[in-house]
């Protein structure tokens, strides 16, 4: 009977020093590598926390002195001490609150334990947390639930619920409640702010996702538009090496021999890229090909012309010759301005478009530039939110052909894209 009751209790202590070391761990996590809104996208949102935290202190701290040494009789060296060690710290909450929270937590544990050795008399004042240091307690509980993993924000609430239920033990004729009421709007605290977070983080993740599947959504698209490029070229020299040996006369038959090995070869790389469009090709784009030839800068004028049907303002301006251009380069030349069309559609409808196409003198690179004004008239636009596809298309497009790509905001508040497309073959270290 006593062996089973020593084995219980052993097991026992072992589980509650178990749940010590992941309590220690808990609170051994590693502090945020940036302070509360350091991504924030406006400076003032980037200063707000710390400006907060300067506040709370400044006005905690001489409000937390004058109670212990006023309400409590504390001494006035010992309340300056324990008033400055509970309020300070909250400068401390936008970059390193768990830090913060070591500091604040084992100073309201002293001040408790002071007020109880020193106050002349509690009287019907609040142990062990004075009202300064609950205010402060919580105030810190918000950046370190905004901040911190879960595990993290539980072990900081089971510390503070620990430290109540004993120093309640520690003298329970003195203890009107506010322990109580500590561990419950800390718990509030650090439930909401940590659901805050994760809520944040999850759609942060999603977001990621999503320009991720837009990315090679657009990359596919790109692809299965190149297929077609590169598979004209190919029959075209498919069917100048079958044809070779009837169109010149007098050909040695190994020059037979390797025309047809030419076309043979050439067939094979057209199978091999059929059969890599089948995979890229996705489910919702259906599965017959398209049989449109791919546009170049030749539907320009009908693209624009289809803009000013919808409602912009649209006007076309080319320069330099333009024949015999590369046509994966005209092919991304149309579409960079198709998406900028689309997007002035849908987000400045009335605006009106300037289109830019101009070839170099040289012929070294095709200059193509979108500008649109402001919308015509304040209104709500078409689409609040793109679906991510415009400005990532054009970057994959102008990438494709080792090209530069420019976008931003104009000084009226309308906006310009503009892409410089190198004629020249690319490198691979220039597309990669």
């Amino acid at each position: 009977m006593g062996s089973t009751a020593e084995s219980a209790a052993g097991r026992l202590w072992n589980d509650v020093r178990r749940q010590g070391v992941l309590l220690s761990q808990a609170l051994g996590a590693p502090e945020p590598s940036e302070a509360l809104l350091a991504r924030a996208p406006r400076a003032w949102m980037r200063v707000l926390p710390h400006v907060l935290a300067f506040a709370a202190a400044a006005s905690l701290l001489p409000t937390g002195i004058v109670v212990l040494l006023n309400d409590y009789g504390l001494p006035g060296g010992l309340a300056g001490l324990l008033g400055t060690a509970q309020a300070a710290p909250l400068l401390l909450a936008a970059a390193r609150p768990l830090a913060a929270w070591y500091i604040v937590f084992v100073a309201d544990v002293l001040t408790a334990l002071a007020l109880l050795l020193w106050a002349d008399t509690l009287g019907g004042q609040a142990w062990p947390w004075p009202p300064p240091g609950i205010i402060g307690y919580l105030l810190l509980c918000l950046p370190l639930a905004l901040r911190l993993p879960r595990r993290t924000l539980v072990a900081v609430w089971l510390a503070t619920v620990a430290a109540g239920v004993l120093l309640g033990l520690l003298n329970p004729d003195h203890s009107p409640g506010s322990n109580v009421l500590l561990v419950v709007l800390s718990g509030v605290v650090l439930l909401l702010g940590g659901a805050v977070r994760e809520r944040s983080e999850a759609q942060h993740v999603s977001e990621v996702e999503r320009a991720r599947r837009t990315l090679l959504e657009e990359r596919a698209r790109i692809a299965r538009e190149l297929h077609d490029v590169v598979a004209h070229h190919m029959s075209v020299i498919t069917v100048q090496a079958d044809s070779a040996p009837y169109r010149i006369e007098g050909i040695p038959e190994a020059a037979r021999e390797e025309f047809a090995t030419i076309a043979g070869t050439a067939r094979q790389s057209l199978a091999e890229m059929r059969r890599l469009l089948g995979v890229l090709r996705s489910e919702g784009s259906g599965g017959d090909p398209q049989l449109a030839p791919q546009p170049g800068l030749g539907e320009l004028d009908a693209l624009v012309e289809s803009a000013v049907h919808a409602g912009v303002d649209a006007r076309l301006t080319r320069s330099g010759e333009a024949d015999g251009l590369p046509q994966a380069v005209t092919l991304s030349a149309y579409r960079i301005v198709q998406e900028a069309l689309a997007n002035v559609v849908r987000h400045a409808p009335g605006a009106g478009v300037t289109v830019t196409v101009a070839v170099d003198d040289a012929r070294s690179a095709l200059r193509v530039e979108v500008v649109n004004g402001p919308a015509a008239a304040p209104a709500r636009p078409l689409e609040s939110h793109g679906t991510g596809h415009g400005l990532i298309g054009m970057r994959e497009r102008t990438r494709l052909v080792g090209g530069e790509l420019d976008t931003g905001r104009t000084a009226d508040g309308g906006f310009r894209v503009a892409a410089v497309l190198p004629l020249a073959e690319p490198t691979p270290g220039e597309i990669s």
